[in-house]
């Protein structure tokens, strides 16, 4: 197959890596309310809590290793004949330790550390806390390069230009009924562009072709498939 794959990865990419997928079933996230964990007022209102709550992840995201699926995506990166877009919703680095050399994190990454004051960015600690001054401005700003609830994502004219420039657009691991998902896909269809979705099961959106099972399964398989074994 050539021209350009546009590949767009949620939580069930790094599910079976370990990390668990947004939220369980009980609405909580890491045993947490999203509201006290993942907005600007979360952190205006109790900024310990969430610099522990991402020093948590960041722990258990440099504990995970990458599974089949993003080692499978790093090598269509590499052989396909096309470009191939990795864009990710998730904060984890596991498709760059997968062999991936160009990522679009439009959520941010748990690895980068930000300035609310002059919006420096740095290489995050492993442990972050309040009171850490920026190495650029100095100020006690220090907060994790994560797009919260209620802020834009990162990247979103880079992301539309790749999206217009691709023939294929592939959700993987990610609903396809809730945005940003469903407004790729949906601008997909409106350039003609064929869409597929490789989930765990079906997420109801509409795409043309449907794969379900787990992604270290079926991503590996699609992958051989497109590149001809």
């Amino acid at each position: 197959m050539s021209g350009g794959i546009f590949i767009l990865s949620g939580a069930g990419l790094s599910a079976e890596s370990g990390l668990r997928t947004f939220r369980a079933e009980d609405g909580l996230w890491e045993d947490h309310r999203v509201e006290d964990v993942a907005t600007p007022e979360a952190f205006a209102r109790d900024p310990e809590l969430v610099q522990r709550f991402y020093n948590m992840r960041r722990a258990q995201a440099a504990e995970a290793a990458p599974n089949a699926a993003h080692v499978a995506l790093a090598r269509l990166q590499e052989e396909h004949d096309g470009p191939v877009h990795l864009v990710t919703q998730n904060v984890d680095d596991l498709l760059e330790r997968g062999g991936a050399k160009e990522v679009i994190h439009m959520h941010g990454a748990l690895r980068d550390a930000l300035c609310a004051a002059c919006e420096h960015r740095w290489p995050a600690p492993m442990e972050m806390a309040v009171p850490d001054p920026c190495p650029a401005c100095g100020a006690p700003a220090t907060r994790p390069d994560i797009v919260w609830f209620g802020e834009i994502p990162y990247h979103m004219e880079r992301i539309q230009d790749a999206l217009e420039e691709s023939g294929l657009f592939v959700a993987i691991g990610t609903s396809g009924v809730v945005y940003p998902a469903a407004g790729f896909s949906q601008m997909a269809r409106a350039y003609g562009i064929k869409t597929m979705e490789l989930n765990l099961e079906a997420s109801g959106g509409r795409f043309d072709e449907i794969r379900e099972g787990p992604a270290t399964e079926i991503v590996p398989a699609w992958v051989a498939e497109i590149l001809g074994g």
